[in-house]
């Protein structure tokens, strides 16, 4: 099956850049282990990336940026077609909000030139709604991460990376927001004949199973009820998430890796469709329990740790929706 990844401009361009790791789930007709571990694509280490030289350097600090902080910028490139030969940032304002963590969640703004000709080529401020970007070595740029990591909502910068044969795409960014790595909102009671859940004080979950018989049709139940808006048919959605058999046996969880996980095109996600059915219409910010009997998983089919006709039972995070 082919792997969709997630299609917003910050993490587009990383891909551009084989810097950032394309994460995608896999769905019931997929050879992958469990049905969310992400796609084992090519991507270089941020390590392994060319490093700016000073003519990069200079080259975007020629560049011209306007326009007052929380607002859409104008920026200027100093010629067209407008040249870097590695991906290049520089910070513009370092922010007076929260200060960003590596792991946190953060909202951007930005707005993206093309080197060609220096037009507009898409903006964040136009479509109204800020791209939800996980702020990790292991998934952006080492140019970004190094501005991003210890510094404040607020920041803007700057950036550029090649994006073809004598030309480079140009973007302005600005941390706008950051949101909590956990689902935060108001607690749900326990529902009898469902597995209970534990909180650590990270908020990953621990499950105690249930003693009955495993119900027979999908199971949405929430354990917290978040305060934001519902997760539409299309959006990305970026979660954590344990996954268990019935039985309690666990066999995937984003929490260990740190990372939480994007889901693209909910609702026709390469995913299974109990994540597909049971996703769209919960509210940002809520913990949902997903039981999933085996016609919403893998049915007869046989993965590791999963043995075939299982009911599964995940814990889901949903941590932002765009």
């Amino acid at each position: 099956m082919r792997r969709p990844a997630p299609r917003t401009a910050l993490r587009a361009a990383a891909a551009a850049l084989a810097l950032s790791l394309a994460l995608a789930a896999c769905s019931g007709d997929d050879a992958s282990d469990d049905p969310t571990t992400p796609a084992a694509e090519a991507s270089a280490t941020p390590g392994g990336a060319p490093t700016p030289t000073a003519e990069d350097i200079a080259a975007l600090e020629a560049v011209t940026v306007e326009g007052a902080p929380g607002a859409e910028p104008t920026a200027t490139l100093p010629s067209t077609p407008f040249t870097v030969s590695a991906a290049v940032a520089r910070l513009l304002d370092e922010g007076t909000g929260e200060v960003i963590a590596d792991g946190d969640i953060v909202d951007l703004h930005s707005v993206w030139i093309n080197g060609q000709d220096g037009s507009t080529e898409l903006s964040s401020w136009q479509n109204g709604a800020p791209e939800q970007v996980v702020v990790s070595a292991a998934g952006l740029s080492a140019v970004l991460t190094d501005i991003l990591v210890g510094g404040k909502v607020g920041t803007r910068f700057v950036y550029a990376f090649p994006s073809g044969e004598d030309t480079a795409s140009v973007a302005v960014a600005e941390v706008v927001a950051k949101r909590p790595g956990r689902a935060d909102g108001t607690a749900v009671a326990p529902v009898e004949g469902l597995p209970t859940v534990t909180l650590a004080e990270n908020g990953a979950p621990s499950l105690t199973p249930a003693t009955g018989d495993a119900p027979t049709t999908l199971t949405v139940q929430p354990l917290i009820e978040g305060t934001g808006p519902e997760v539409a048919a299309g959006q990305t959605a970026l979660v954590h998430y344990t996954g268990w058999l019935w039985d309690g046996s666990q066999f995937d969880s984003s929490w260990e890796s740190g990372t939480p996980f994007p889901v693209a095109n909910v609702g026709q996600a390469g995913v299974i469709a109990g994540w597909n059915e049971g996703l769209v219409g919960q509210k940002v910010g809520s913990q949902v329990m997903l039981v999933v009997p085996p016609d919403k998983g893998y049915g007869d089919e046989e993965k590791p740790g999963i043995p075939p006709g299982s009911t599964l039972v995940f814990v889901v995070d949903i941590l932002a929706a765009s």
